[in-house]
């Protein structure tokens, strides 16, 4: 993980593909310890170690993950994020190139919790939520597209899911259609930046992701 931001109430980190956001049946060490452990050792603080997880990242996806470091922060900021005021942007290397260069998504999503999956329907159908996105191409390579994608609902896997529905699967991303998986395990997807207006101090604050460490994503920033 990398700190990109952090102050007396909140701290960002950039989180590797692999790395789990909380505690789950794998028994593997999760970012939130990773970062509690990062704080008590900078500050010398002694006993347990306040951090709230205010969202999540699927493990194979890179970038911004916000923990709260107090529970002011973690009340208001669970508020935020419910009330769709922490605006996400997210990048994407996909399969194939869309038919529209930008476009907004709409879908119908139902989630399979044995198959930790979810399904996209193009109308509403029993049990399903509304997901929408907004998505536009700002890269080409030969064989790759890079959309920057907006969601604006929180659906269980939206990003992959929309997007493979709409026939460009992500890189690497073998769940959702992707022709291989990429060697390190990771898919194609980047949490990128992030702004909302602090919870506590009220001042705007915007960052970036640095971009993975590979050749492809590389490509795309040259």
């Amino acid at each position: 993980m990398q700190v990109v931001y952090e102050d007396n109430h909140i701290i960002i980190v950039s989180k590797e593909s692999g790395e789990i956001v909380q505690g789950d049946k794998t028994g593997d060490t999760p970012l939130s310890e990773t970062v509690k452990a990062y704080i008590k050792e900078k500050y010398q603080k002694p006993g347990a170690v306040f951090l709230g997880v205010v969202h999540r990242l699927d493990r194979p996806v890179w970038g911004l993950v916000v923990f709260a470091r107090t529970s002011k922060a973690l009340a208001r900021l669970n508020n935020m994020f419910r009330d769709g005021e922490v605006h996400k942007t997210y990048w994407a290397i996909v399969q194939n190139r869309p038919q529209q260069e930008e476009a907004l998504l709409e879908h119908w999503l139902i989630r399979n919790e044995k198959q930790n999956k979810s399904y996209a329907y193009d109308h509403e159908v029993p049990g399903s939520k509304k997901a929408l996105l907004k998505y536009r191409t700002i890269g080409q390579s030969d064989r790759y597209t890079l959309l920057e994608v907006q969601l604006m609902t929180g659906r269980h896997h939206q990003i992959r899911c929309q997007l493979a529905a709409m026939g460009c699967p992500i890189k690497g991303d073998l769940k959702y259609g992707a022709k291989r998986s990429n060697p390190d395990g990771s898919i194609s997807l980047l949490a990128r930046r992030i702004e909302f207006v602090h919870p506590v101090s009220k001042e705007t604050i915007r960052v970036e992701a640095p971009l993975p460490q590979d050749s492809l994503w590389e490509v795309f920033n040259s």
